[in-house]
């Protein structure tokens, strides 16, 4: 990989993994359009350590919180709102773990389609207005039930299934219909994320230690790092972006998006 694809590839990375836009259809556009090819399972790696890094030390004060009052709900401090979403996050997690595990290599051959990413773009894009216009966004993350965490951990599902829908937002979208306002949505998204990126990273590692695969460990060092640094970014304008102007520039973007895919792939 030359330094350029090294950038360009980790930046992407980094910023899709959280914001409402879909990182398949931006993986695609460099390998469509500049006939880049696939940056290797070493680099993937890399790049899921990053994104991890910038959300645990991100909401490190949450996870810290969250933990601790789990951990200790077993014992004489009962249940409390921090535990009970530690919990919701397990239920969250759980049908993406296990669907996902499961129709991986459904997944991994449905991905490859263009027209699939270009479609899921626009209509989820589109489900993602109709969320944020219409919900009345009224819950806090700490009145989540385990009823809804499952619908938004199913949610999550349908972004594994379905490449081009987004993962962050296909579960705002569902936090926003239960009746999460905007943060509590967004930051339930990123919280559940931390499990399904960590498992999704020990994956890939464990293929990467059974594979042959050469390592360029200067690639792999920038990836991660470049990675951390956006998706940290991200996060941080992100929530600040939505407070103030909703979902509505992430469904313009991705519009636009889909019918770039659209017209590149009709020429």
């Amino acid at each position: 990989m030359s330094i350029i694809e090294i950038i360009v590839l980790a930046l992407i990375q980094g910023l899709t993994e959280f914001l409402p836009i879909s990182s398949s259809a931006h993986l695609i556009l460099p390998s469509q359009i500049l006939g880049w090819q696939d940056q290797g399972l070493a680099f993937d790696v890399a790049v899921h350590v990053g994104s991890l890094a910038a959300v645990l030390i991100y909401f490190r004060k949450e996870v810290a919180d969250i933990l601790g009052a789990w951990f200790k709900s077993f014992g004489k401090q009962g249940s409390t709102d921090d535990s009970r979403l530690g919990w919701w996050i397990i239920v969250a997690t759980i049908p993406g773990l296990v669907i996902g595990f499961l129709a991986k290599d459904l997944v991994e051959d449905f991905s490859r389609s263009a027209w699939v990413i270009a479609a899921t773009t626009v209509i989820f894009g589109l489900l993602l207005w109709y969320a944020d216009a219409t919900a009345k966004q009224t819950k806090t993350i700490y009145q989540l039930n385990w009823r809804s965490a499952l619908i938004i951990g199913f949610a999550q599902v349908v972004a594994a299934l379905l490449p081009g829908t987004s993962r962050s937002g296909i579960t705002m979208t569902a936090g926003m219909m239960l009746g999460l306002n905007k943060q509590s949505a967004a930051r339930f998204s990123f919280l559940m994320s931390i499990p399904i990126i960590a498992a999704a990273g020990g994956y890939y590692t464990l293929k990467l230690a059974t594979g042959d695969e050469l390592i360029d460990w200067s690639a792999i060092i920038t990836g991660a790092v470049l990675s951390f640094i956006s998706a940290y970014t991200c996060i941080h304008f992100f929530l600040k972006v939505i407070e103030r102007m909703g979902m509505l520039p992430f469904v313009i973007y991705r519009l636009l998006l889909g019918l770039f895919l659209v017209i590149f792939l009709m020429v």
